[in-house]
C-alpha cells in the first residue's frame, strides 16, 4: 500500500567531543572490519568514522559516514573553537565530489557508516575507552519509498562510474546463480 508508515528503529551514534582523547581506535576497528577479507588489514582511509585532529589545543572531533551527496554545498560557514578555524567541510558526514573524505581509495565509491552490519553495537562504540562513542537507538514511523532512495543513490554511483549495460550484464549474471 502507497504511503503506508513503518516502524523503524534508527541507530544513532552520540559523540561527546569533551571526552575523545585522539587515540583513533575507532578509525583502526572501522578499517579493519570492512577490509576485504574482515580484520585482514588497516587502512583509515577505508574508514566510515574519522578524527579531526587539532593535537596542539587538545581538540578531537569524531565524524562518521552519512550520505552521499551528488553535488558539492553552497555552505562554507568557518568555525571557531577554542581559538582555532575549521571549515564547514571538516564536520561533514557526506561524501561529495569536492573532497576526498568518505570515499573507497580503489574504486572512489562513496562510503557510509553501516553500524557494523551483523554486529550487537557499532565497533567504533564498542572499543571507544573514552566512552565518547555511544550507541542510541530511537523508533521513527517512515515512508516505505525512504529506503528505495538509498539503493538508488548506490545504483546511480555505479552506473556513473561502469556504466549502465555493465550492471545490467553483472545483475543478469548474478540472478542466474541465485535466483532467490
Amino acid at each position: 500500500m502507497k504511503g503506508e508508515k513503518k516502524k523503524k528503529i534508527v541507530k544513532t551514534i552520540k559523540i561527546d567531543v569533551d571526552k575523545c582523547n585522539g587515540c583513533r581506535a575507532c578509525e583502526v576497528i572501522c578499517s579493519a572490519f570492512h577490509a576485504a577479507p574482515k580484520y585482514s588489514s588497516n587502512n583509515p582511509a577505508r574508514a566510515r568514522i574519522r578524527v579531526i585532529r587539532e593535537p596542539l589545543t587538545d581538540i578531537y572531533v569524531p565524524v562518521y559516514a552519512g550520505d552521499y551527496a551528488p553535488a558539492e554545498c553552497a555552505g562554507r560557514d568557518k568555525y571557531t573553537i577554542d581559538g582555532k578555524e575549521y571549515d564547514e567541510c571538516a564536520f561533514c558526514r557526506a561524501s561529495c565530489p569536492s573532497r576526498d573524505e568518505f570515499k573507497e581509495p580503489d574504486s572512489g565509491l562513496p562510503l557510509k557508516c553501516d553500524m557494523c552490519e551483523g554486529e550487537d553495537e557499532p565497533l567504533c562504540v564498542k572499543w571507544c575507552l573514552a566512552d565518547a562513542l555511544v550507541l542510541e537507538e530511537r523508533e521513527e514511523e517512515i515512508d516505505e519509498e525512504e529506503e528505495q532512495a538509498e539503493l538508488e543513490v548506490g545504483l546511480e554511483s555505479l552506473a556513473d562510474k561502469y556504466g549502465m549495460q555493465k550492471i545490467l550484464d553483472v545483475v543478469a549474471r548474478m540472478s542466474k546463480k541465485d535466483p532467490g
